[in-house]
């Protein structure tokens, strides 16, 4: 499985696991496909910030499928 915190590992179109700002505390993750990355630096300790299709934010925890 590949690394949710490098962003080499991330590309627009590949299917995700995310945690929202709203679920950090839980922990609870959210499914769906990667429309941009938001994050510019190539490493983030908590996970490469990215934006959904549906547009909902928040940072990679698995990435499920490569494109």
């Amino acid at each position: 499985m590949l690394d949710g915190r490098q962003r080499k590992n991330i590309k627009p179109g590949i299917l995700v696991e995310i945690v929202l700002k709203k679920d950090q505390q839980s922990g609870e993750l959210t499914e769906g496909v990667v429309k941009k990355i938001l994050t510019n630096s190539t490493i983030h300790p908590h996970g490469i910030k990215v934006m959904l299709e549906d547009g909902q934010v928040g940072r990679v925890k698995n990435i499920l499928e490569e494109e």
